[in-house]
């Protein structure tokens, strides 16, 4: 047998520190539900404590003075003993991403004697509590603190929270801070002055959801050393942004649903280390200043819901890295510029709800990198112009401008396109059924609202196949006949309302869609159904139709399978006649049933009272006869019932 010399750090462990870690060990629980890395579990006697997964020991005295913990399924209280805390020369702790519960005050005496602790991680934890100005009082030496995400919703919702001066002490006390994270805990009784204390070394500070309130200090924005600032989600934080001397370091500025008003300075142009900002959801005001040609390292930027206007500042399509850019829901006018050679990176485009004019440019369809585009509510006009050269763009959103002429066949060939929405323009033309083939990852597909646009099928249309499709809306069209090619896809949601397609819908037909869960041919010229659609059917609207005859004793023949999910049935205003079948009460989930407006007759059957989820029956201006069933009156779930014009005899 061969032997080895043992590496240094096996004999250097502490045994009064080993002890006070094995004491630990037996006060925490561990359970994991999905996995478990093992750390604390294989602690043992028989291995040096510094060669312990998760600890770290000076690699000359032996002292243990680092402890990764994190993500290691630990539940308990951290205050059980204070064996832990023995551990005077510990220099950083990270017990972050576990289940440990309790005060932070539950054992202050022990965890003053961290006095050379530097960083100490307790984020995504179940603590709480008050955390009072006594906690930081000798924490001297920390340069890291993250109490992030903790609290526990068992009964009742319970978070860390500062009183009135803890964080006040801590702004004063901790000069040597660098990394202060706070997300989530409560900080409403926090004044706002405490801000003004803060070390000049720090570098992060992250306080979103935070429940702050008041005015932000604007000299928070100058720390000289300041890189991280994350005010997010304290949306009764004001404030303005500052018109000089910001921190010239800041990487990342996240402001977004807060309350600061005012204007975008000229002098954001000077944040040349800037990477990502997030201003939505803000009260800001004014225009857009044309001061991002200096911006080189920016790849996120969002001034979404801020009120501004104006035209669309040119430099901002200069940004070289920019991978995310959102301007929506504001009030921006002016078009695109017609040329754009960078952008290089640009995944991610959005300006929806503004009034940018003009056409709709090519180059946004050639950007390299380019996934998603959402131009949609503007006032966009003319026609969408031919793609010269397709990218792998996913997900396109032009509806509610005024765009028009035809799609060119050009869009076609986006075969990456998941989701395409072109309504509510004034686009005409046809769509032809082997352009639209070539979709073959397209899953949502909306051209409504487009009163002059049709759709053309062929004879290999059965051959066509959308794999991944699932919802088509094509309401307000001129559809003249079914999409038979869309019965070879996966469709769940299908919207072919207000087109002017006639003659009825053959049990075939009814079969191809299977997995429909929605479908809307309301307002059509539909004469005749043989069967309902699909096994999986919840929604189902005909009205304003032609359907005639004893359509519902038909499609409800307990011998054709119907869903038993149909929640809501809406025939309405058509010419059906006969009765309504008994066997409708099968339909157990039904919430809304509307026969108005046709030629029924017969009396209504008493197991309507069974249908425990009917909330609305419309079945005026019939002919029923009869007695009022009187389930009616007892039903606790029906809150509208109509029956008005119909002839009711004993």
């Amino acid at each position: 047998m061969s032997s080895s010399v043992p590496p240094s750090s096996s004999h250097l462990c502490l045994p009064h520190q080993r002890d006070a870690l094995l004491h630990f060990k037996t006060t925490i629980s561990v359970d994991c539900d999905f996995y478990h890395d093992g750390d604390i579990e294989s602690w043992n006697k028989s291995i040096d404590c510094c060669s312990w997964e998760g600890v770290k020991c000076n690699n000359v005295t032996g002292d243990v003075i680092g402890m990764d913990l994190s993500h290691s399924c630990l539940v308990g209280s951290l205050f059980a003993s204070n064996s832990l805390f023995k551990l005077h020369n510990l220099q950083w702790l990270d017990l972050s991403s576990n289940n440990l519960r309790g005060s932070l005050l539950e054992n202050t005496s022990s965890l003053f004697h961290f006095h050379g602790l530097q960083r100490l991680n307790l984020a995504d934890n179940g603590f709480d509590g008050i955390i009072s100005s006594k906690l930081f009082s000798q924490f001297v030496s920390l340069t890291h603190l993250n109490i992030s995400y903790n609290g526990f919703f068992d009964d009742t919702e319970s978070y860390l929270r500062f009183d009135g001066q803890g964080f006040d002490m801590l702004a004063r006390n901790l000069t040597k801070l660098r990394n202060l994270v706070l997300d989530t805990v409560d900080m409403s009784d926090v004044a706002l002055t405490s801000f003004l204390n803060l070390s000049s070394s720090l570098e992060h500070l992250s306080l979103s959801w935070c429940q702050l309130h008041g005015e932000f200090p604007t000299q928070a924005f100058q720390l000289p050393n300041l890189k991280v600032l994350d005010l997010s989600g304290n949306e009764n934080l004001a404030g303005y942004l500052p018109n000089k001397n910001w921190s010239s370091g800041l990487e990342l500025l996240d402001l977004s649903e807060c309350g600061f008003r005012g204007s975008i300075p000229a002098s954001f142009g000077n944040l040349t280390q800037i990477i990502s900002v997030g201003l939505e959801g803000n009260s800001l005001e004014g225009q857009i200043p044309d001061v991002f040609g200096n911006l080189r390292k920016l790849t996120s930027l969002s001034f979404s819901s801020c009120n501004l206007s104006g035209p669309l500042p040119i430099t901002i399509f200069n940004l070289s890295k920019i991978t995310q850019l959102d301007l929506s829901y504001d009030h921006l006018e002016g078009p695109f510029p017609n040329h754009v050679s960078e952008l290089q990176f640009l995944e991610e485009l959005w300006l929806s709800y503004n009034s940018i004019s003009g056409g709709v440019p090519s180059w946004q369809f050639t950007l390299p990198s380019l996934l998603q585009l959402d131009l949609s509510y503007n006032k966009l006009m003319g026609p969408i112009d031919r793609i010269q050269k397709p990218s792998p763009i996913q997900e396109v959103y032009l509806s509610s401008n005024n765009l028009s002429g035809p799609i060119p066949d050009s869009i076609f060939d986006l075969v990456n396109l998941t989701s395409l929405d072109l309504s509510s323009n004034n686009l005409s033309g046809v769509i032809k059924s082997d352009m639209l083939s070539k979709l073959t990852s397209l899953e949502f597909l909306d051209v409504s609202s487009n009163s002059l646009l049709s759709l053309s099928t062929s004879g290999n249309d059965v051959n066509s196949s959308f794999p991944q499709l699932t919802t088509v809306i094509f309401s307000g069209c001129s559809v003249r006949q079914f999409p038979s090619f869309f019965r070879t896809s996966k469709l769940t949601f299908l919207n072919l309302s207000n087109n002017l397609i006639s003659g009825g819908i053959s049990k075939w037909e009814a079969e191809g869609w299977e997995g429909l869960i929605s479908l809307d041919l309301s307002h059509n010229f539909l004469t005749a159904l043989e069967q309902f659609p699909g096994n999986n059917l919840g929604y189902l609207n005909l009205r304003s139709n032609l359907l005639q005859g004893p359509i519902l004793s038909t499609c409800l023949n307990p011998q054709i399978p119907s869903s038993k999910e149909l929640s809501v049935i809406i025939i309405s205003k058509n010419k059906l006649t006969g009765n309504i079948p008994s066997s409708i009460c099968n339909l157990s989930s039904l919430d809304v049933l509307d026969l108005s407006e046709n030629s029924l007759s017969g009396t209504i059957s008493d197991c309507f009272g069974n249908l425990r989820s009917l909330e609305f029956l419309n079945l005026q201006m019939n002919n029923f006869y009869g007695k009022i069933p009187d389930s009616f009156v007892n039903s606790s779930e029906l809150s509208h019932l109509l029956l008005m014009t119909i002839s009711w005899k004993d």
